[in-house]
């Protein structure tokens, strides 16, 4: 059986390696966050399923109250009772919130969140 010797670098010796180095000077860059996180298709999907109630604000102030039935990158169908379906253009939307809820005010979080 051979005895092989096992070598360690001592870590005091590396340490001092890195500080004479010009990259172990410079500040750690922080990093470029993700372009997409999914949060938007997340919502979408669960308002979805859940066939949820909608109010859906446009920029010049109008309000459309519905389900949404699907979206793509650019659009959101919305579903409307008593009232012709439609496909509003995201960039036409200002913000939307659940029918049930009010805008402005705090509502207890769902659970999950």
């Amino acid at each position: 059986m051979i005895h092989r010797k096992l070598i360690r670098p001592n870590l005091s010796d590396l340490k001092d390696k890195m500080a004479g180095s010009p990259a172990a000077h410079r500040p750690q860059r922080k990093q470029v966050p993700p372009e997409q996180t999914n949060a938007e298709a997340f919502y979408y999907l669960k308002q979805m399923n859940a066939k949820t109630p909608m109010v859906v604000v446009l920029n010049d102030g109008e309000q459309l109250h519905g389900v949404i039935e699907w979206y793509d990158k650019t659009c959101v169908k919305v579903n409307r009772e008593n009232a012709p379906n439609l496909l509003v253009n995201k960039h036409c939307i200002k913000y939307m919130y659940k029918a049930d809820e009010t805008p402005g005010s705090k509502s207890e979080p769902e659970e999950g969140f």
